[in-house]
Order: structure tokens, then sequence, then C-alpha cells
């Protein structure tokens, strides 16, 4: 079991504090951060992520532009949701921080919970010794939970986002 969740982190919403970390570790889909870029506008991009010490982590490469983004303003917005009925998820605000020390750690964390395997050629290409891996580290402020579960059950099965899922590329289809 993970560090809990700082106590004093503000929690609102339909789960207690022991639901929204099991949820937090058992959920295998991408993190969505909104930060500020330089120019004051807002950027949105999506990272695979761990609950890992009470905090939410993450890693990209050194270069990415979010890393550059982080170090002028670790501001940010995230959000950790279902794709598919019931929706059902935590967002929050809280600081992110970069830390190059243990960041292809992290990744190869991060490999092992979304692959399943270090073997695949997009783990090796992640992994290879010619990228430099970035650690993110989000410490949330607050956090709101919900859960659409109860006023969707009835309509899950045959609602057309349970039958289609998820779209293909359209560069690749």
């Amino acid at each position: 079991m993970h560090p809990k969740i700082e106590a004093m982190v503000s929690i609102e919403g339909v789960w207690s504090r022991d639901e929204t970390e099991a949820f937090l570790d058992a959920a295998i889909v991408p993190v969505r951060i909104g930060c500020h870029n330089p120019k004051g506008g807002l950027w949105m991009l999506s990272l695979w992520y761990r609950y890992h010490d009470g905090r939410i982590q993450c890693a990209t490469s050194k270069g990415a532009d979010v890393v550059g983004f982080l170090r002028k303003n670790d501001e940010i917005c995230f959000e950790i949701s279902t794709n598919l009925p019931p929706y059902m998820g935590v967002r929050g605000a809280g600081r992110a921080s970069i830390e190059a020390a243990g960041g292809k750690d992290v990744l190869r964390s991060l490999v092992d919970r979304y692959l399943g395997t270090r073997e695949a050629e997009m783990a090796q290409w992640l992994l290879s010794d010619e990228r430099e891996e970035v650690s993110i580290t989000i410490e949330p402020s607050r956090l709101y939970t919900w859960d659409f579960t109860p006023r969707m059950q009835s309509v899950v099965e045959q609602s057309p986002a349970a039958t289609r899922g998820e779209p293909s590329s359209p560069k690749y289809d």
C-alpha cells in the first residue's frame, strides 16, 4: 500500500480518501495535465502516471515542451478518469516538480504498468540509452472525485460510448 495523500489535501466529492487512493492506484489510463505555457496560454497533455508515495508521478523526455513550461510555472491542474462509461475519476490542482535523477526508474515502472512488458518495441524505444528522461511529480493541493456509476448503470451496456469504444487513428486506419 502506498503512503496516503497528505491529510491537508482537500478531497471533495463522492469518494473517501481511501477510495480516492484505491482508484488512483488501480486506474491504468493517462493523467491529463493542464499547465501554463511561457506566452501566458494554456497547455494540455496526457502522460502515463503512477500513484507513488501519495503523489502522482510521470516521466517524459528531458527535452519535452512541458518540462520547460513547468520549470517556469509549476502550477497545474489534472484529471484521471475512465474513458468508457460509467464515468468516474479524480480531478485536482497542485504543483509539479521536475527531477532529472530517477526519471528512467519512473519510466521503467510506467512501462511495466501500461505495457506489461519491456520486450515490446515501444518499451525498448522508450527505455533506450539515448533517451534522457525526467520525472514529473504532482503534489496535489485539492482533489475532487466523481462516480456516475449509479445513474449510468442502466444505460452503460447499450450506450454508443460503451459499444463503440475508443476511435482508431485516422492516420493509420
